[in-house]
Order: C-alpha cells, then sequence, then structure tokens
C-alpha cells in the first residue's frame, strides 16, 4: 500500500481536532498562533456551510494509506483576493498537526489544493504568504511548485509585533491539469 495525502471536505467528528489545531499555541506553532478567539465560530461555520462557498473554503488534509480511510492531519484554506478592477485570486492558507509536520503532508496538500481551485475555478493566480522566518514553510511552498515573488513588508500582526512576509504564487500555466 502507498502513504497518501488527500483533501476531503470535513465531517462534524474532525471538528475537535480543528478547533485545538486553531487555538491551542503548541498545535498551531510559533507561525500559526495569533491568540485566543472564539471556537464556536468554527463550529457555526460548520453548521452553516461546511466551510464551502463561493468566496473561501477550508477542507481538510488526510494522510495514510491508499485503500484506507486515513487521519486527519491538518487543513487547508482558501479566500477571494481582489487583483485589479476585474480580476482576483485565491490566496491560501495550511495548517498542519504538530506530531504531522516534517513529513511532506504540507508540500502535498498545498500543491492538490492550487491543481484543485484551478481544476474547479476559472482563477489564474493561486498565491500564499508565510512569515519571511517561517522556512519550513516556504520550502513546502517551492517544492509545491509556488515561486518567491518577494517580501510584503510590515504586514503581518503576530505576536505583539508586525512580521514580514514572503510572497509566493502560482499560475494556470505553472500547472498540468490533464
Amino acid at each position: 500500500m502507498t502513504q497518501t495525502v488527500r483533501l476531503r471536505p470535513f465531517t462534524e467528528p474532525d471538528l475537535d481536532l480543528l478547533v485545538r489545531l486553531n487555538v491551542d499555541p503548541a498545535e498551531a506553532s510559533e507561525y500559526g498562533f495569533f491568540g485566543y478567539h472564539d471556537t464556536g465560530r468554527l463550529r457555526r461555520q460548520f453548521a452553516e456551510n461546511g466551510f464551502l462557498d463561493s468566496d473561501s473554503g477550508r477542507l481538510a488534509v488526510v494522510a495514510g494509506d491508499e485503500d484506507a480511510p486515513g487521519e486527519l492531519v491538518g487543513d487547508v484554506g482558501w479566500r477571494r483576493t481582489q487583483r485589479g478592477p476585474t480580476s482576483y485570486c485565491w490566496n491560501i492558507g495550511i495548517s498542519i498537526l504538530a506530531r504531522a509536520r516534517g513529513h511532506g503532508y504540507g508540500t502535498r496538500a498545498q500543491r492538490l489544493l492550487a491543481e484543485y481551485l484551478f481544476a474547479h475555478t476559472q482563477v489564474n493566480r493561486v498565491e500564499a504568504e508565510t512569515e519571511v522566518g517561517n522556512i519550513a514553510e516556504r520550502r513546502a511552498l517551492e517544492k509545491a511548485g509556488f515561486t518567491h515573488e518577494g517580501t510584503v513588508r510590515g504586514s503581518c500582526y503576530r505576536a505583539g509585533q508586525w512580521r514580514d512576509m514572503a510572497s509566493y504564487s502560482i499560475l494556470r500555466a505553472d500547472v498540468d491539469l490533464e
């Protein structure tokens, strides 16, 4: 059997892990913890639309044997971002549980998400940003086929400071959808 990474819609049993990934500093990591917030918000969003609507979405990242249900190891999300008066792109993000980091799941999940968004929407660009110091995420994006575009200075507030972000993108032409 082959170890795989796949994306799937969230189910109600996934919500406890998802909440922990978003509010537990140890699970969220140094770069993913943005303070404590209303954990009921995630449950309300799930009840409203299953985390899928026309402007944003969130899917479970599952790892495991090809023929088995797999284990929830994180989540990927996207939101619509306006680019010019008539164009938009998707801005993506990822969170991987602490025990699952360092196995390549994030790289594969981000590539799968880009391919999914290109296959099911008309956008030409998928972008991501991560803190300049988040070397593991920067490597994961590059391995997933994203191109480093530069630094967005002072654009993210975390842990009492404004932080510089490394900007990445992948274009439709960069992905073979066949």
